[in-house]
């Protein structure tokens, strides 16, 4: 089969498109034919060398996927079949013609959605909802600030918090990105390049600040975030786009506001002992989701949520796509379609 591949880390001129092994169902688990795959920050990070896959995961770049049921491994429930329409949570492995996917990391797919679409999803709407509700415990009328609004998971997270009837706001550095963002129904948005986000959170919550705020940018953040965070708030950190690094009294500010600071990863979940009445991490999160989320996808619900396609690439273009993002040029997801 073909996959995106690189041989050594480095910039986007180093990925192409290679034959390799197609991989094998093992025990529980499902052989995936992928129509479509996405970008994601973390795809970049590996092909720079800095963000290696899990123990036990494919090196082959591609968190999420979406195609059709090929196989089936020994073990298998019998909840799909061969034809069965799905998209995946990966651990890596999606930019490839075939994956193999643990059955209880599988989605359908709605039955309105294409395969580009469903693409989107998995990593992006995965991770905002497990940041959002298993780690935010977000409550109706709870004011959640959303940095990188227009990227895949600002988007998802958007929307999530409409779910949640809770009110949402973001930063983004463009007009056009917080257009993006309003749309999707954010109640404020901010440029972070032009205004002082945490004054205008603070002005926009009438000096009360926010409850909860997603964080993928980190350290040059710290004293803005915690500005505009409410009383008892919980700041959330899962990526570091401007660093780890931390200058200045953190522990005494965070102190003083009884906030709370969580941090999360979800690629490298699991691995822990499971059974039918103790799933992993990940099972769980794609369980609750398919339950509680998926369903407003389809036609005819209200709230619908929709996933946001920026564009799309050929996989034999994937160095294109990857330059794309390190640009931020993409508001939404950067999908990658499969050869057949």
């Amino acid at each position: 089969m073909f996959a995106a591949y690189f041989d050594c880390p480095g910039g986007p001129e180093n990925l192409y498109m290679k034959e390799v092994m197609k991989p094998q169902p093992g025990e529980g688990e499902v052989l995936v034919k992928v129509s479509a795959s996405a970008l994601n920050r973390a795809d970049l990070l590996q092909r720079r060398g800095k963000y290696p896959p899990p123990k036990g995961a494919s090196d082959i770049l591609g968190l999420e996927a979406a195609g059709s049921v090929a196989g089936l491994g020994p073990g298998c429930s019998g909840r799909w079949k061969v034809g069965d329409a799905v998209m995946a949570l990966l651990s890596g492995g999606g930019q490839a013609q075939y994956v193999t996917v643990p059955e209880g990391h599988l989605m359908p797919i709605p039955k309105d959605m294409t395969f580009l679409q469903a693409a989107a999803i998995p990593e992006a709407w995965l991770t905002a909802f497990q940041l959002l509700h298993f780690i935010g415990k977000v409550q109706e009328g709870e004011r959640v600030l959303i940095h990188a609004g227009a990227s895949g998971v600002g988007l998802a997270a958007i929307q999530l918090v409409r779910l949640a009837k809770a009110i949402p706001i973001v930063t983004a550095g463009t007009q056009e990105k917080l257009e993006a963002t309003a749309k999707a129904g954010a109640a404020a948005g901010f440029n972070y390049k032009k205004e002082d986000f945490s004054e205008k959170v603070l002005e926009f919550t009438q000096g009360s600040g926010v409850d909860i705020i997603l964080d993928c940018v980190g350290g040059s953040y710290w004293e803005k975030n915690l500005n505009c965070l409410s009383t008892d708030g919980r700041w959330i950190v899962y990526g570091l786009l401007s660093g780890g690094e931390v200058h200045g009294d953190l522990l005494a500010r965070l102190l003083s506001k009884r906030a709370s600071i969580h941090t999360s990863l979800l690629r490298s979940r699991d691995k822990e002992a499971s059974s039918a009445l103790f799933p992993q991490y990940k099972e769980r999160l794609v369980r609750a989701f398919t339950e509680d989320v998926l369903p407003h996808f389809s036609e005819g619900t209200t709230p619908r949520l929709q996933p946001l396609v920026d564009s799309v690439y050929p996989l034999h273009a994937i160095a294109e796509a990857h330059r794309a993002m390190e640009e931020n040029r993409n508001i939404g997801k950067i999908v990658i379609e499969i050869p057949v």
